[in-house]
């Protein structure tokens, strides 16, 4: 049987965006509990709704990622802001508003990494939170 998420990180560029790809699936599925979906070019997990304050709504990952050439960008839909603290602590990456991008998962702290992914995830399915990233930039 075709697996497209296998096929897709089989797919990714360099070899370690592959390599690190994998290992997001297991951390992120673990942290989560949700089985990993292929939406698009973004393996996500779980599910959360939004609605804008210009009424417009629909539904996004509640965790995810995306093994870009240039780095693993890592989705934090409720703003990097929020996680701030742990951020300090995670090792070298760079960040969006609601990105964390690592070149190399061997420099990051994993268990970090998994305390962020975890709280992401459980803020946005916790029903409570509604907007996106740029209006969660104090945290939420």
């Amino acid at each position: 049987m075709d697996d497209p998420i296998a096929t897709f990180i089989d797919r990714a560029t360099p070899a370690k965006r592959a390599r690190d790809a994998r290992r997001l699936v297991e951390l992120m599925r673990e942290a989560t509990g949700e089985d990993p979906v292929l939406r698009g070019t973004i393996i996500g997990f779980g599910e959360y709704h939004y609605r804008y304050d210009s009424g417009r709504e629909g539904d996004a990952p509640a965790a995810g990622f995306s093994p870009r050439r240039q780095a693993s960008t890592i989705y934090l839909l409720d703003g990097v802001a929020a996680h701030a603290d742990a951020l300090a602590r995670l090792g070298p990456h760079t960040t969006g508003i609601g990105c964390v991008y690592v070149k190399d998962l061997d420099d990051v702290d994993l268990t970090v990494l998994a305390e962020i992914v975890t709280a992401s995830y459980r803020t946005l399915t916790s029903g409570t939170f509604g907007a996106r990233a740029r209006d969660a930039q104090g945290g939420s």
